[in-house]
């Protein structure tokens, strides 16, 4: 009687990996930080950074699949359920402003340049930018698959609720096809780029910002792959999936922030400047 569940919640048992993680996310961190220092540490600070960041993805493999498993025993009541979706949605909710503080940084260059400096020259691009990218070409492109791989989740998702696991994965392979494609475009836009990582506010800011949304569409593609492969191998009901609405939700985040990317860095950010 003393072990008998009573309540709606799941007591995590005694875990190892929150305290790798957390050891290895401060390895990681310190690495980069050592490797502000090239002439002190040289190669250390590379050896400390990967490092880091294998301890890092071990534990989001191993702590990962531990909350699978749990999933797949029924631990995760509604009541747990109902806790998971807020802890998503403020993680979420950081993220915005995390991307906040990119578009303000932006909008700070892009709406007082600098009059001091020879290669801002107080005009907005600056006038060491001789070309943009141009908006109506691949960012719109991009804009348009990411559009569409905003329907084929929502499909999925509807496939799942409905009971048709036919529908579900044709639905995630879409999704996970035009976020590779995106990848890909943005991959190739970068290494033709009229301008490099550096030097001005518009290219610092425009590689920071695009290129963080590109690593946050690289992670929810990994998120979908893994929620596709969970539902080859027959997870999911129409009652309980929070890790693929978790995906879901993520990825309509991540359509949504580049919206906004693409109007205010491409369109409003290069008006009115010679493309490339």
């Amino acid at each position: 009687m003393a072990g008998t569940v009573n309540h709606d919640y799941h007591i995590l048992a005694p875990d190892i990996w929150p305290l790798i993680g957390s050891l290895s996310a401060l390895t990681f961190t310190s690495g980069m930080v050592l490797g502000f220092y090239p002439d002190l540490f040289g190669a250390a600070s590379s050896i400390v950074v990967w490092a880091g960041l294998a301890g890092l993805i071990a534990t989001f493999f191993m702590w990962f699949s531990n909350i699978v498993k749990e999933a797949e025993r029924g631990d995760h009541t509604p009541v747990v359920q109902l806790h998971m979706r807020y802890g998503m949605i403020l993680f979420i909710a950081s993220e915005v402003m995390f991307f906040v503080g990119w578009f303000w940084s932006w909008f700070d260059f892009a709406l007082f340049p600098s009059e001091l400096s020879d290669v801002i020259g107080g005009v907005w691009p600056p006038a060491a930018i001789e070309a943009v990218i141009d908006p109506l070409s691949l960012p719109l492109l991009n804009t348009l698959i990411l559009l569409c791989s905003g329907t084929t989740v929502t499909w999925a998702h509807h496939s799942l609720i409905q009971g048709d696991r036919d529908g579900l994965k044709k639905g995630l392979w879409a999704t996970i096809i035009l976020g590779a494609i995106f990848t890909a475009i943005q991959a190739y836009e970068y290494l033709h780029a009229p301008f490099a990582f550096g030097g001005n506010t518009y290219s610092s800011a425009f590689y920071m910002a695009t290129g963080f949304h590109g690593f946050h569409v690289l992670i929810g593609t990994i998120f979908l792959i893994v929620c596709l492969r969970r539902s080859y191998l027959g997870h999911f009901t129409p009652r309980q999936h929070f890790g693929f609405e978790a995906a879901a939700w993520y990825w309509h985040f991540v359509d949504v922030v580049w919206l906004f990317l693409f109007i205010t860095v491409y369109v409003w950010g290069g008006w009115g400047a010679e493309v490339h």
